[in-house]
């Protein structure tokens, strides 16, 4: 009985619930239409629509904040390169690979570490000195203590002094005391011998003299924290091994030349240089001034094994295109029956052309006779 009781008043109260319910949806339907219409007094006073020009800026700048530069007169959809992204930062899952994201004034901007590989096959020049650490000039004979910090950094031990032993020959019948000086001077002596090795040899490996100190700090320099000397400044990187820069998407390839060659303290110009899209196929592709170093990583794809970023001389690479990167694998005797099969299909075309214009040629020749004899027979 009370369950059915129950039953009985939800039923009779059902139809209540539902009115007050589409009630309330009604009302908040209602407040939401006039809230929009508020929001746009223009189209509710019925004052008028953008005008066309208004919709056309609208458009275009709608799409410009929609597109993202990739190029000189290139660009992707800001939605595709989201996508891209997403799947570059999937394969770096975990390391310090992946690429962040962010949104300036409507300009996506991606920013992150590039690998790019070293392909140079002459040496490079690198700077003498750290922009931070300035080595001063050598000391002149004129002003011994300007410039140089060594000697007052540490001190320098003076020479040891040896003194200056002498041996007299002893007489024929020395006294007992003269015996005890000479055999006391000839004990001394070879102890003072190897007092004097000790310290030269002692001298030599941990205390430099002071030219030898100003010597070394002309000829050393550092690079990020490393010390080199000049003579070994010139040197050539080791093919196809890795280093990275953080770069964002809006930095073109110069700049990132010009990064690359900062990090590493070069001296050559980066105009020497360019960077390359190299693929397994063989196929190089330069990448222009105007192109996106970040960007063109991304849409080539994550994985490394397919296609790296290289760092390589103007003059010394020549561009592969991929009509031409597909070939190159092959042997010799198949490239040959491919320059056959070619040479046959050209043949084929030439005769074809021949044989086209031949026909031409009759049907003109016979349309200038028909004219002639037209004109003569009036």
């Amino acid at each position: 009985e009370p369950e059915r009781h129950s039953c009985s008043m939800h039923s009779a109260h059902f139809p209540l619930l539902i009115g007050r319910r589409l009630g309330a949806y009604s009302i908040g339907i209602s407040s939401t239409l006039q809230g929009s219409i508020r929001a746009e007094p223009s189209l509710a006073q019925g004052q008028g629509r953008p005008s066309h020009g208004q919709w056309d800026e609208h458009m275009e700048h709608s799409l410009e904040t929609s597109l993202v530069p990739c190029g000189k007169d290139k660009y992707i959809s800001k939605n595709e390169l989201l996508s891209h992204l997403k799947n570059y930062n999937l394969y770096y899952e975990g390391l310090n690979l992946q690429l962040r994201h962010r949104e300036e004034e409507e300009e996506l901007i991606v920013e992150g570490l590039l690998n790019i590989f070293w392909g140079l096959r002459r040496p490079i020049r690198l700077q003498m000195q750290d922009d931070n650490e300035r080595i001063r000039p050598p000391p002149s004979s004129t002003s011994w203590h300007s410039g140089c910090n060594l000697l007052t950094q540490r001190p320098v031990a003076k020479p040891a002094t040896i003194p200056d032993i002498q041996i007299t020959e002893a007489e024929d019948n020395p006294t007992s005391t003269e015996e005890e000086e000479i055999k006391t001077t000839e004990d001394d002596t070879p102890q003072l011998m190897r007092t004097r090795s000790d310290v030269g040899v002692r001298r030599r490996g941990n205390q430099r003299t002071p030219g030898e100190q100003r010597r070394i700090k002309r000829h050393r320099f550092s690079i990020n924290g490393h010390f080199y000397n000049h003579k070994t400044s010139v040197f050539t990187p080791a093919y196809g091994s890795v280093t990275n820069v953080r770069i964002n998407s809006t930095m073109s390839t110069p700049q990132v030349l010009k990064l690359l060659l900062n990090k590493f303290k070069i001296e050559n110009p980066a105009s020497e240089f360019s960077l390359y899209m190299v693929h397994t196929s063989g196929e190089k592709r330069k990448l222009k001034d105007t192109d996106y170093p970040l960007i063109a990583r991304i849409l080539h794809g994550p994985c490394e094994q397919v296609s790296k970023v290289f760092l390589m001389e103007k003059d010394q690479v020549e561009e592969v295109t991929y009509d031409v990167a597909q070939y190159i694998k092959f042997e010799m005797p198949v490239l040959s029956s491919f320059i056959e099969k070619l040479k046959e299909e050209e043949d084929r075309e030439v005769d074809k052309l021949m044989r086209r214009y031949t026909s031409l040629r009759v049907l003109i020749e016979q349309r200038l006779q028909d004219l002639a004899r037209c004109h003569a027979t009036m």
